[in-house]
């Protein structure tokens, strides 16, 4: 049975079109765009190298039921019963119920549960409970009453993840990590009998764990093959187990083998070892991150998400951008903070792009454009840390989008004109500089313990506004032109315009009327932009313009905007290196969460008009592995699939590997 279940899916239908007739928009619905993407040069693969691609995106796959689970409680039966539907109602599809239900649960998919993948708002269906009772009748499918009341009834479980304080972070979020009896009063209260703030290599605390309440006492589920998820953990350790095989050296083998012996364990030092294994293990093509790492969707900021991402280096690509981790600790000594909080000796540092070949967790259907990990201060202070750009993702995304918001949002000409020439290069760079340099700089100061610690669920925000600034700050510097990485600062002012637009503007069509700011990224870049227009108003840094009606905003002053950044980033700095919450608080609090509502109103008609949706997310391709007689893989084929509906099925049918409860 273990072989069985194991066993390599039969592939999905889809087709390998030529690149240059690729289509990259596959559909588009509600908010959501969804986009596909090729995998360049993976023929250029040796066949050891394929297969290792191949088993780790099975392994990838393997989690996929953790991530919902994570997300909301009730998520593994909601979606087995709206795919029970899918794939046994025979009625009538072209009404306009059974149209608004495929739209409801591809928003489900899509977001990997009932709550959206940015907003963290419950979706909400746009058809009748009686309708949706005639579904689940005509196909016999089964959901609890009390289920049944969680998706019609607005005001439950509404929100996946809260961050204001006043809610309360537990009792507001809907997410899984804790039970829901659990307050944040009693989470503070259980780790500070654990953590010790003078430890120089302190364990991430609850990353692989649920919190209950067993007795009036709190205790943690532990993410392990014999603990919590450990029928899906079981499943990703085999296809691990299978990659060690072909591993292309060693230390790549040696870190592999520690994360698996962490699945098996559940032990937190092991996950440090095998992250320190994982930093130098920096030779080869393939690359991969797999396990329980960001902890946006924990409003303490504990608890990890399982994520998987394959990659494979972009040679060419790759190249270019190293000079940037070969000149780090120039970024370092040169950036616009106290030198206390600078780090002596950047460490470690490497840079790559690379091409993914699978996704999966909390990196799909949703993806990052660029990861810099591990996450622990401590090991990137001593050991270093890994930064990679997606590069396949980005020109996916250009592939599949247009220059209407560009023109529709740019004041004049002259800032279009510049966008068309230079975005392409700027966005890239912007992403090196925040993953390679953003993140890797600064250090906290001797005792202060860890941000989620100190700055708690405002310290994501703050971390993204940092390594936001280091890049914004060194776009433009004369030196990037000088290691020719860009051929004019009109890359950077380019960046400049588009960030104050979008921090300020183009975001807030992602919000519905009436909404405050929560997601961390959105809170940073409003933040940045917001304070920056404030502190820049007497030497009018930038200008609130109207043309035609339409509101605008314009940089009149690029250096002096550049100061600006750098004065915020050292202020940021301060805040983390110090564990200063209340300073943390008040710049998130008063320029990252409250909305302009007729600034917003504005946004969202003239975004409307444009029918072009605020968020993409991706069909992965499909492996498929060629055997010989033996069983022996002898290649793997790349198919790229075109319909949402066929992957999301297909992947039910592959890879749900944990119980509904």
């Amino acid at each position: 049975m273990a072989l069985l279940s194991c066993s390599e899916p039969a592939p999905q239908q889809s087709e390998a079109p030529e690149k240059e007739s690729f289509e990259y928009l596959a559909e588009q619905f509600a908010d959501l765009k969804i986009i596909r993407y090729q995998i360049p040069d993976f023929d250029k693969l040796t066949t050891q190298q394929k297969t290792l691609v191949y088993y780790l995106t099975q392994a990838g796959l393997a989690g996929r039921d953790i991530m919902w689970d994570q997300n909301y409680r009730h998520n593994l039966k909601i979606r087995h019963a709206l795919e029970n539907i899918v794939k046994n109602y025979s009625g009538d599809k072209e009404t306009d119920d059974w149209k608004n239900f495929m739209t409801y649960v591809k928003r489900i998919w899509f977001s990997n549960g009932i709550h959206h993948h940015y907003s963290n708002n419950k979706i909400m269906p746009d058809f009748s409970r009686e309708y949706f009772n005639e579904l689940m009748s005509a196909t016999s499918t089964e959901l609890d009453k009390s289920v049944v009341e969680v998706l019609f009834n607005p005001d439950t479980d509404n929100k996946k993840v809260n961050l204001d304080p006043t809610k309360g972070l537990l009792k507001g979020s809907a997410v899984n990590f804790y039970a829901p009896d659990i307050t944040e009063e009693e989470v503070d209260a259980f780790y500070a009998t654990k953590v010790d703030t003078k430890d120089p290599t302190p364990v991430w605390y609850g990353l692989n764990s649920r919190m209950v309440k067993e007795n009036g006492e709190l205790k943690e589920q532990v993410y392990k093959i014999d603990g919590l998820y450990g029928p899906a953990i079981e499943k990703i350790t085999y296809w691990l187990e299978k990659a060690t095989t072909v591993a292309e050296n060693e230390p790549q083998k040696k870190a592999l083998e520690l994360l698996i012996e962490y699945y098996k364990t559940g032990d937190l030092k092991t996950w440090d070892e095998y992250n320190i294994a994982w930093v130098n293990a920096t030779e080869g093509d393939i690359d991969y991150i797999n396990g329980f790492i960001e902890v946006y969707n924990d409003p303490m900021g504990y608890r990890g998400s399982y994520e998987s991402i394959i990659e494979i280096k972009d040679f060419e690509a790759s190249e270019r951008m190293a000079t940037l981790s070969a000149n780090a600790q120039w970024f370092e000594d040169n950036a616009p903070i106290l030198d206390e909080n600078k780090k002596e000796n950047v460490v470690g540092i490497t840079y790559k792009v690379v091409n993914v070949a699978g996704e999966a967790g909390d990196a799909s259907p949703s993806t990052p454009i660029g990861v810099n990990l591990p996450n622990s201060d401590w090991i990137r202070a001593q050991h270093g840390s890994k930064s990679v750009s997606l590069g396949n993702i980005v020109s996916a995304y250009d592939g599949a989008s247009g220059t209407g918001m560009l023109e529709e949002f740019s004041y004049s000409e002259e800032e279009i004109k510049r966008a068309k020439e230079y975005s392409e290069l700027g966005d890239k760079l912007h992403t090196a500089l925040h993953e390679v340099i953003g993140h890797a700089s600064g250090k906290l100061n001797e005792g202060v313990g860890t941000p989620k610690e100190t700055l708690k669920s405002y310290a994501s925000a703050l971390e993204e506004g940092r390594a936001d600034l280091i890049a914004l700050y060194y776009l433009m510097d004369p030196k990037l032109v000088e290691l020719g990485l860009i051929p004019s600062l009109e890359v950077g002012k380019e960046e400049y315009d588009s960030y104050i637009k979008n921090g300020l503007m183009l975001q807030l069509r992602r919000l519905q009327p009436g909404e405050v700011i929560e997601e961390a990224h959105m809170r940073n870049r409003q933040m940045i932009a917001q304070w920056a227009y404030e502190k820049g108003k007497e030497d009018n840094v930038i200008e609130k313009k109207t043309k035609d009606g339409k509101t605008y905003f314009v940089v009149n002053d690029y250096e002096k905007l550049r100061t600006l950044f750098g004065e915020l980033l050292k202020e940021i700095q301060r805040i983390k290196s110090e564990g200063d919450y209340e300073a943390g608080k008040n710049l998130i609090e008063n320029y990252g969460v409250q909305v302009d509502q007729e600034l917003h109103k504005e946004v969202l008609q003239r975004a409307e008009k444009l029918k072009t949706a605020p968020y993409g997310g991706f069909i992965n391709p499909v492996l498929v592995p060629v055997t010989d007689e033996s069983g022996n893989i002898t290649d793997v084929k790349v198919e790229y699939p075109k319909d949402f509906t066929e992957q999301m099925l297909f992947y039910a049918e592959n890879y749900s590997n944990l119980p509904v409860e």
